[in-house]
């Protein structure tokens, strides 16, 4: 018998033996986050003492992943029956309320505005000579620095 559409053991994992498939390629897990990055942000949410097992990172990192495809497919195909090649904060947001994920918008599209604003401030004393404003441990807003904008070029 076929596995079930969406199902686990069909997108290439076998969750009851623990883990991602071994069928995945290497081309295939470069699409994961980074799981040392899922494993920091879950551990937010756990009791300091609290203990996460491999097999749900393994999960959550799949899940996200594929969280990430979804919106970006969508955005992705608006931009190309626009006749534009990049992605911009405007068109993930977009695409989110079109899936469903509604409560997410307004959340986000005032972080959008506050990186933008980052974003304009830091550009602007670098043109003019004087030293980044970022300053501290090279991030803003809890985007790496080398984040120089919030478009995705495809």
């Amino acid at each position: 018998m076929g596995s079930a559409p969406g199902s686990p053991a069909a997108v290439g994992g076998d969750y009851k033996c623990g883990g991602q498939s071994p069928n995945l390629t290497a081309r295939e897990k470069d699409k994961f986050l980074p799981v040392a990055n899922i494993s920091r942000i879950m551990k937010i949410a756990v009791p300091p003492n609290g203990k996460i097992a491999n097999d749900a990172k393994d999960i959550v990192q799949e899940c996200t992943s594929e969280f990430i495809s979804f919106i970006t497919s969508e955005a992705s195909d608006k931009c190309q029956k626009k006749k534009r090649k990049t992605i911009n904060g405007d068109d993930i947001l977009w695409a989110m309320s079109l899936l469903g994920f509604e409560e997410y918008i307004e959340p986000l599209r005032v972080y959008l505005a506050k990186y933008r604003k980052m974003e304009g401030d830091s550009k602007a004393p670098a043109k003019s000579g004087v030293s980044s404003m970022r300053g501290g441990g090279g991030k803003s807003m809890g985007f790496p620095s080398s984040a120089s904008s919030s478009r995705i070029i495809h």
